[in-house]
């Protein structure tokens, strides 16, 4: 294989270089060999002359050859040691895709890790919840006010409204199908029983994961990108008992709330359908509601939001520590918290269901 030698300009700057790249091009245009770029005469370059050299080994390299230097001394021979790394030959890329098999065992992989990496902050979380403020370590309960106000008091507007809204609906879709029976002040027995097995539950979770799920995950995804948690862990202080716990424990107080004011505004909701729209007076609508109302199904709802309360927040917190990137991660890891979020309240609702209506037949 033969090879071609060239005498560097002076001076390497934007003209001469790429004046040496066409010479490159029209002395070696058949990638006949290697390429030797003498730097004997050479006495300056700029990061422009550099650039035309990476451009020059790039194309060299594409036609199956090497670009090597003689020659360079003092400032030149530093420079060319500074840009080395861009002049080095990058491994080629393998065009080879991952088989059905290989790509399945991957998300086993990363599916394993992940269910390894949310079991330990499950763990951890409980731990510094429920045990360490007994044992003495300490407890944020200012942070624990403040989320207080922010995950209930702010968000019991929207929450009201939701459910009352829903309330209205159910009303009113059932009782244009029981209206046909003479039967419609059962509506007022449905949308009891309803709200307060299910409805008032699964749309409070559901606005609170939407604001606060997604809240949680991109406050931790920040602090994660701006490398606050790696300077929290640095400081010796350990990110569960100072960010998660108290985010935990407000969730736990502040969901049931909500959804007991979700089950009151649900029943309310229907209540305005039957009196204005169906007809009935507000006491016998109310006193069929009370009919239908049992302290299982209350308490059906209540035990949800208190399991949905730490799936809201450990997964917000999930991923808001597994981010990667900038502010691109960030809204990524955002909208993933909130869809995983009403993922596992619809799975874990259905898992209640089996249990409540099958096992235990209540």
């Amino acid at each position: 294989m033969s090879e071609l030698r060239l005498e560097c300009p002076p001076v390497l700057d934007q003209e001469t270089g790429r004046e040496l790249l066409t010479s490159v091009s029209k002395q070696n245009g058949d990638g006949a060999g290697d390429v030797v770029l003498d730097f004997a005469k050479t006495e300056r370059m700029d990061s422009r002359g550099g650039a035309w050299l990476i451009e020059i080994a790039d194309q060299v390299r594409s036609r199956r050859g090497e670009l090597r230097f003689e020659g360079q001394r003092g400032e030149v021979a530093e420079f060319i040691q500074m840009i080395e790394p861009g002049l080095q030959a990058s491994k080629p890329s393998s065009d080879e895709k991952d088989g059905f098999f290989a790509r399945i065992g991957g998300s086993v992989l990363n599916t394993a890790n992940e269910a390894r990496d949310f079991s330990v902050l499950f763990v951890d979380a409980v731990y510094w919840t429920l045990i360490a403020p007994f044992e003495g370590r300490g407890f944020r309960w200012g942070l624990f006010i403040d989320e207080i106000h922010e995950m209930g008091v702010r968000g019991l507007r929207i929450s009201f409204l939701m459910n009352f809204l829903l309330g209205l609906i159910i009303a009113m879709m059932s009782a244009a199908q029981l209206r046909r029976y003479g039967v419609d002040i059962y509506v007022a027995d449905l949308v009891m029983i309803a709200f307060a097995r299910e409805l008032a539950v699964i749309m409070t979770s559901v606005v609170v994961s939407a604001r606060t799920g997604a809240a949680i995950a991109a406050e931790l995804a920040t602090m994660k990108v701006q490398e606050e948690i790696d300077a929290l862990r640095g400081m010796g202080l350990n990110v569960t008992q100072f960010l998660v716990a108290p985010k935990i424990l407000a969730l736990q107080i502040v969901l049931p709330i909500l959804t007991a004011l979700g089950m009151f505004a649900g029943i309310m909701g229907g209540a305005c359908w039957g009196t204005f729209v169906l007809g009935y007076r507000l006491d016998t609508w109310l006193a069929e509601t009370q009919a239908a109302a049992t302290y299982a199904d209350v308490f059906q709802g209540m035990l949800k939001a208190v399991v949905f309360s730490v799936v809201i927040v450990l997964v917000g917190c999930h991923n808001g520590l597994r981010v990667k990137g900038g502010s691109r991660g960030v809204g990524l890891m955002t909208t993933r918290a909130v869809v995983m979020d009403i993922f596992f309240i619809v799975v874990i609702d259905m898992i209640f269901a089996l249990i409540f209506y099958y096992v235990l037949d209540l």
